[in-house]
């Protein structure tokens, strides 16, 4: 299965607060199959001890390493939001959820950020189309 797929982008999500978009991110990645329900709950408390701000408008919500046996199987969602999402007082556009099964998510997490400390290339993926634009600028991931 590869970590992200073209069901896992979404580029019309509904959230309007960190909480919304916590759960949202966690309903794509159980909807891959990736996590259990639970998942969004162990989001949640891993926010509550450290933000998951990232900066460059993203943010990369994941659960607690007390979360693994809610991980079935690595993947990542992505939603891209046209309005800033209040991320503790920081603007967020992009919201990846993130699920690693045994330590994948460090490698993951690592192609993310090569991606996001790019102006340029955040730029892109804001101005990208489709999710289909997204997933080619963001396919490293499945490598």
């Amino acid at each position: 299965m590869p970590v992200l797929s073209l069901e896992q982008i979404t580029t019309t999500p509904t959230a309007t607060s960190k909480d919304e978009a916590i759960q949202e991110a966690a309903d794509i990645l159980v909807a891959a199959g990736a996590v259990t329900p639970d998942y969004a709950d162990a989001m949640r408390e891993r926010e509550t001890s450290v933000s998951t701000y990232m900066g460059n408008l993203l943010a990369i919500p994941h659960g607690t390493n007390e979360s693994k046996e809610s991980i079935l199987d690595s993947g990542l969602s992505v939603a891209r939001y046209d309005s800033p999402i209040d991320w503790d007082g920081n603007p967020v556009k992009f919201v990846i959820g993130i699920a690693g099964k045994d330590g994948g998510h460090l490698e993951i997490l690592s192609k993310i950020a090569i991606v996001f400390a790019d102006e340029d290339e955040v730029a892109r993926l804001e101005a990208a189309p489709d999710a289909a634009a997204i997933l080619e600028l963001l396919g490293d991931v499945n490598e």
